[in-house]
């Protein structure tokens, strides 16, 4: 079972995050979110429990508790939707080159 676990803070490691949730099975895998270009945590992360007994009994236990300071938020991971890309990030069919053969044409 995949659960969503937010409002970590951004010093939140995952071996700490694999300790909190191995009290309540065995954690197969945890995939702490960062920022693509800083490497910084983004507060969030995905924690994959070995089935949904663990999984809902961390629930139980981990949802609205402090950790770290913060109340963590803990419920299963939805499916991820598929989103149009923004136009950011090249494309968008503009040309900014001009003509570039234009200086080596005979006419």
């Amino acid at each position: 079972m995949k659960l969503y676990v937010g409002n970590l803070t951004f010093n939140a490691t995952e071996n700490e995050l694999r300790d909190l949730f191995g009290q309540f099975g065995k954690p197969t895998e945890v995939g702490l979110v960062t920022d693509r270009e800083t490497g910084r945590s983004r507060g969030f992360a995905f924690v994959t429990m070995g089935n949904a007994e663990e999984g809902n009994a961390a629930i139980s236990a981990l949802e609205g508790k402090d950790f770290q300071g913060r109340n963590l938020t803990v419920n299963e991971a939805r499916p991820r939707e598929d989103r149009p890309r923004s136009g950011g990030g090249g494309g968008g069919g503009r040309s900014f080159g001009g003509d570039r053969d234009r200086g080596s044409r005979q006419y």
